[in-house]
């Protein structure tokens, strides 16, 4: 019986302003943004070839400029690995719904300018000190969603991309080959889809982050079940944020 897998790839570093959360910046990335995702893809090629997972043609991810270029470079990348890539041409799907969680009309602002565009309005009571990190706070702005609301959306592409594909790849089961759909998105959405797949723990999404353009494997088992089975998250640091 054949089995299937997500591979989870964080975007490579770009140029991201400074004091500003993530949000829907546009911005490509860095050089060494790019390296990430070359080094990446030969991490996740390696993997690919040791398990004899078949990639699937289609590489599902985020509309945002920095998640496309990161998976522009590992389609190139697993097209000239032959080893992993036997059946089709790969290419692109890019999705909304894979973005890093929105903060509406403060999009793309500063912390201080977000501080203080909340505290000009009469409507709202002052911000919390952990809002950025806290998963369940929601700017209460035009448009804004909390961490939880993004991963929940990520959840739901993941779950229902994996859940037709053994659906495709259900005849025949026994002789079709182990696949590998390839997801490229945002740290924290990731972290908090994982979450709501059952792979990590509440306390885990405020302890764990992960690796620019390295793999996180789950395999897919059915009925809504995951497990993961290789590629390690980062440990976070003491004063590191919700970055995604």
């Amino acid at each position: 019986m054949s089995r299937q897998f997500a591979a989870l790839i964080r975007h490579g570093a770009y140029r991201q302003l400074a004091n500003t959360p993530s949000a829907h910046q546009g911005f490509p990335l860095t050089e060494h943004g790019c390296e990430q995702a070359r080094d990446g893809a030969a991490v996740l090629a390696a993997l690919a070839s040791e398990h004899g997972w078949q990639v699937e043609a289609v590489i599902d991810c985020s509309t945002l400029l920095r998640a496309w270029q990161t998976a522009s470079l590992f389609c190139v990348q697993l097209q000239a690995n032959a080893a992993v890539n036997k059946r089709a041409e790969l290419h692109l799907a890019s999705y909304d719904v894979l973005a890093e969680r929105g903060l509406g009309s403060a999009a793309n602002l500063s912390v201080d300018a977000i501080a203080k565009l909340i505290a000009e309005d009469p409507r709202f009571p002052a911000l919390p000190a952990d809002w950025k990190s806290n998963s369940y706070f929601q700017l209460p702005l035009l448009g804004a969603e909390s961490l939880m609301m993004a991963g929940q959306r990520v959840a739901k592409h993941i779950q229902q991309q994996m859940d037709d594909l053994a659906l495709v790849r259900t005849p025949p089961r026994a002789t079709a080959a182990d696949c590998l759909k390839v997801f490229v998105g945002h740290g924290a959405a990731f972290r908090h889809a994982a979450f709501q797949l059952g792979v990590l723990k509440f306390d885990d999404i405020a302890e764990l982050s992960m690796y620019h353009c390295q793999p996180v494997i789950l395999e897919h088992l059915g009925n809504g079940q995951w497990q993961h089975i290789a590629g390690n998250w980062k440990r976070r640091g003491v004063n590191e944020g919700a970055k995604d």
